[in-house]
């Protein structure tokens, strides 16, 4: 696929760009792919590949620009250091005002036509949630999102379809988090829940040591079913 950067404006005034990919018949529904602590990483851009090959119009935000532009890493111990500090001086409320931004831009483009989503991983799984309850996307998808219990207050603005992935040996959201996180979410339509058994933090991306084919396919089969059902493409 051949990517291209797409610029956005933000909801202050700023300019970030988006990694943005088009589909094979030109136009389609949209998907707004959040990033890990990594930025729009070869990992992320490889998801937005696959996704626009799906038939999605797929953007991948910058949600790094307001602190280093252009962030691109990978997973040696160096470039996780320099993503930790990021993570340390991240705002997740400007993160989902600028998701919020870029659903703007993606339903803007003439290749956008219908629908637009949200989907994260990581970091991103915890802006997508936030985004479920923030913004108007038609739905939100989360993989071993971090962080999302501190937010379970807005549960009740959630009005979209959500799909969370956990790992069960993940200690970012052990188990008694995640029980947390499904009373609150418990009863609400629309709302699935996984938890993959014997799988860890990041088991979807190929590149991490904790990598599962298996649980990463049933994921990912479950994600684009519900993108199938809410956005299409029919």
């Amino acid at each position: 696929m051949n990517g291209q950067w797409t610029q956005v404006k933000s909801r202050d005034g700023g300019t970030f760009r988006a990694y943005t990919v088009l589909p094979a018949k030109g136009s389609g529904p949209g998907l707004v792919l959040l990033q890990e602590i990594f930025g729009v990483s070869a990992y992320m851009r490889t998801m937005a590949d696959q996704y626009a090959e799906e038939g999605y119009v797929a953007m991948v935000p910058d949600l790094y620009w307001r602190l280093e532009p252009g962030v691109d890493l990978g997973y040696e111990d160096e470039d996780l250091a320099k993503a930790l500090a990021l993570l340390e001086r991240f705002d997740n409320d400007l993160a989902a005002d600028d998701v919020a931004a870029t659903l703007v831009a993606l339903r803007a483009l003439p290749s956008h036509s219908g629908k637009a989503g949200v989907l994260g991983y990581c970091l991103g799984g915890r802006i997508a949630f936030l985004a479920a309850a923030r913004t108007d996307t038609d739905c939100a998808i989360g993989y071993y999102a971090v962080g999302i219990e501190n937010y379970l207050g807005e549960v009740q603005k959630i009005q979209c379809p959500l799909m969370l992935h956990f790992a069960a040996d993940d200690a970012y959201c052990d188990a008694a988090t995640r029980e947390r996180i499904a009373k609150a979410l418990a009863g609400k339509p629309g709302v699935e829940l996984y938890t993959y058994e014997g799988c860890d933090h990041a088991f979807a991306s190929p590149s991490r040591p904790h990598y599962d084919e298996s649980a990463a396919t049933m994921a990912y089969s479950r994600s684009l079913a519900m993108l199938r059902r809410v956005l299409g493409p029919i």
